[in-house]
């Protein structure tokens, strides 16, 4: 008979609710239903809430709302309604920042909304407390490490920032186009303004909380919301320096998988370590007739993910 779950949780990527009509992305052929987004949660929550056994909490990948609302001034609106969903639940959230967080609000700004969901006045992040990087532990021997993958970026800085013009020059250094956020004839197509990537100071801060689950023998989960595996990702939704934060897992024992978004048809790989990355789908081009979210039952050995809608279940040993 095979043992209970240690615990469980929920996961949802790219909700991006704007209360305006269907649209396209920015190609123009691909559909995303803004308006149902927040049903298509209102959905998620009520079946995480019905579990059983329980969810211990949810881990939300980032692009809560979309970009539009800055536009519309409805930004602080939309994000109430996502985060009263979400409060619904007993269990604690967990939220990465995505592009569209950072096109609607300034870091500043962010640090002071429930998408800050960093513990306050903690150790367990890097020194800069605007960057969105955090780790807890979850259970005995299991630890999630929540990574912020716009930390170094031009969204969400003030233009005469330090923060903005390091990220400024490293993205023009590879991005020779006129628009920033065009991949077109790249070498390194990643290097898009969507996109963005870790500090130095981040990297050395998640060394060390995986040496510290290797010393202790914990399992790690991370999340961020850009993918950071090629082979997880499409080549272009890749965080610009994806190699370095590879190398700080590759250099420990203790990660077993790594969650993302952004890259809303979703992928998945398992590296030449054993490290699952999993990209979920994105709930925002998602039909309103199906929906896009799972449940990760954590065992000794394998985390087990019932997907729904279009998201596909899931057996990750480790």
């Amino acid at each position: 008979m095979q043992a209970a779950p240690r615990l469980a949780f929920g996961v949802i990527a790219d909700i991006q609710f704007a209360d305006a009509e269907d649209g396209y992305d920015f190609g123009g052929c691909r559909r995303r239903y803004y308006r149902h987004s927040l049903r298509l949660l209102r959905e998620a929550v009520w079946e995480w809430a019905a579990e059983s056994p329980p969810i211990n909490f949810v881990l939300q990948l980032g692009d809560s709302i979309d970009g539009q609302n800055a536009r519309r001034g409805e930004a602080e609106s939309a994000l109430q309604q996502v985060l009263e969903v979400l409060g619904q639940l007993s269990v604690p959230v967990h939220h990465a920042w995505g592009n569209h967080e950072l096109y609607n609000f300034s870091r500043a700004r962010l640090v002071h909304t429930g998408l800050y969901s960093r513990p306050a006045g903690g150790s367990d992040g890097p020194a800069d407390r605007e960057c969105h990087a955090y780790h807890c532990s979850l259970a005995p021997r299991l630890r999630l490490v929540v990574l912020d993958s716009y930390d170094i970026s031009t969204l969400g800085s003030d233009p005469g920032s330090p923060r903005y013009q390091e990220s400024l020059r490293v993205l023009r250094e590879k991005n020779t186009n006129d628009d920033l956020n065009n991949p077109e004839g790249l070498k390194e197509p990643n290097f898009v303004a969507f996109n963005g990537g870790f500090s130095q100071a981040q990297l050395d801060w998640f060394d060390e909380v995986l040496k510290f689950s290797d010393e202790n023998q914990e399992k790690v989960i991370v999340m961020a919301h850009v993918p950071i595996h090629p082979c997880a990702s499409n080549g272009v939704c890749l965080a610009w320096n994806y190699e370095a934060a590879l190398s700080v897992i590759h250099t420990h024992r203790c990660v077993v998988c790594v969650l993302a978004g952004h890259l809303h048809d979703g992928a998945y790989c398992q590296d030449l370590h054993g490290v699952h990355h999993l990209t979920l789908e994105g709930l925002i081009e998602t039909p309103p007739d199906s929906n896009a979210f799972a449940t990760v039952h954590v065992y000794e050995d394998k985390m087990v993910l019932k997907g729904r809608g279009r998201i596909p279940d899931r057996v990750m040993h480790f």
